[in-house]
């Protein structure tokens, strides 16, 4: 079948009722051994010391933007410092209304009481995929974080393929083929997790594939999730159609964004969640706080401050926002030339600040360099990139396949004052930092010829 049910190996994480650790859409005779992205640990190479390659305390973190937090930003969060009390599960109610303001600017209306904010993606979706019954879709690639949460609620979960223009959403074909044969297994597929902007493959999925994957969860029952944490890092937002799809079924999606993606730095965890305007999404809505508050995930009182001021989207953050993404079409690409030139694969990038490369064409190349598969691949380019390049199992991806994430942040310079300078460069590419890390980049690639 296209999809399959993704859990580790006894004991790698909690368990649950009906999450066996077996694909339940094969017979048992075709079922695969689990992938080593889902908890296997690789033996250590002789004359290295052992490493954990295990998805959860090892997992890749989010693309590094590369640049300085905005000193806009760092006043309201220091002018904030002394709250000593976090914010209430969900978050208080200014950062809620905040949150409400930043979607209502982008189509998606709604009230406050339908936001819910979190100290970070992982526990948010955690406490949503909790708050919801039954069995998990996403598509194959997703982020790393994703299978995580499912497997420690001990929920079944399936990759659907994604179709060969983008990552981020299921071809629709494949997804009810999926939907079709967990059910004829016994299974119950209730929600499908998505990103139209993604993490790891850059790419922004085209409406008309949105709308024909979205209409054909909602056909077969399904809630859908819609990790928008990357939309306004879209490299050229005038010519590029966004289309959420809270903006095509608003009863059934639940959107999330992690701040971290535009608006705060990492090290400030906090995402927010918009639920549908219905009664069962308002049992969801409650269903999630509880969760939130079992597990004391609760917002930092000063970063809820600065992260109400970034949704407010002050002309500072806006022009941030702007030139972040203007600066890193431009590095992007050129880091997208240098994989291109190696004759390695890669999808153009359209927003973030990352590159999903298929290094499958230089695998004879590779072999003679003892990489065989996507981890030892990773090894390979952390090494010889000095920035983390986490392989494609990490994301879904086969273990054979040769694929990796590229980040583009490392480009930008190794200290405040080159990134700012790269920042604010009308020609980044020609400054002597920038161009000397994408000649260091390129000739890492070029050594696989």
């Amino acid at each position: 079948m296209q999809g399959t049910e993704d859990t580790g190996p006894p004991g790698s994480l909690p368990g649950g009722p009906g999450h066996a650790g077996q694909d339940r859409t094969r017979p048992p005779e075709d079922r695969a051994a689990p992938a080593p992205d889902e908890g296997a640990r690789r033996p250590a190479r002789p004359g290295r010391a052992h490493e954990d390659h295990g998805p959860v305390r090892y997992g890749p973190p989010a693309p590094d933007p590369g640049l300085p937090v905005l000193p806009e930003l760092a006043a309201v969060l220091a002018a904030a410092s002394a709250r000593t009390r976090p914010e209430p599960p969900g978050g208080g109610p200014v950062l809620r209304e905040a949150a409400r303001g930043y979607w209502d600017r982008r189509g998606l209306h709604g009230t406050a009481g339908g936001i819910a904010a979190a100290p970070g993606a992982q526990p948010l979706l955690l406490a949503l995929v909790g708050a919801h019954g039954g069995d998990v879709l996403m598509p194959r690639p997703c982020p790393a974080a994703w299978m995580p949460q499912a497997r420690l609620l001990g929920r079944p979960a399936y990759h659907v393929p994604t179709p060969a223009e983008c990552g981020g959403v299921p071809d629709p074909y494949a997804l009810l083929e999926t939907v079709r044969r967990v059910r004829a297994e016994g299974g119950r597929p209730k929600l499908l997790l998505l990103s139209v902007v993604d993490d790891p493959t850059a790419t922004v999925a085209p409406p008309e594939l949105v709308r024909e994957a979205c209409e054909a969860a909602v056909g077969e029952g399904l809630h859908i999730v819609s990790d928008e944490t990357w939309r306004d890092t879209v490299h050229r937002p005038r010519d590029t159609v966004l289309l959420s799809p809270a903006e095509m079924c608003p009863d059934d999606v639940t959107v999330i964004a992690d701040l971290s993606g535009a608006l705060v730095p990492s090290a400030w965890p906090v995402a927010v969640a918009r639920f549908p305007d219905t009664s069962r999404a308002a049992v969801r809505h409650a269903r999630t706080l509880d969760i939130l508050t079992a597990l004391g995930a609760l917002v930092a009182g000063p970063v809820a401050h600065a992260a109400a001021h970034a949704l407010g989207e002050p002309d500072s953050v806006r022009e941030r926002i702007r030139r972040a993404a203007a600066l890193q079409t431009e590095v992007a690409a050129a880091a997208h030339r240098a994989v291109l030139g190696s004759g390695a694969l890669a999808r153009p990038p359209q927003a973030g600040r990352h590159l999903y490369a298929d290094l499958g064409p230089l695998r004879s190349r590779l072999a003679d360099l003892g990489v065989t598969d996507s981890m030892e691949l990773e090894e390979y380019l952390t090494d010889r990139l000095g920035a983390p390049a986490p392989g494609g199992h990490r994301f879904g991806d086969e273990l054979g396949a040769l694929r990796v994430r590229l980040g583009t942040g490392p480009l930008l310079g190794a200290t405040p004052q080159q990134q700012t300078e790269s920042l604010a460069a009308a020609k980044p590419l020609e400054l002597p930092h920038v161009a000397r890390a994408l000649e260091e980049f390129a000739a890492v690639f070029a050594d696989l010829r």
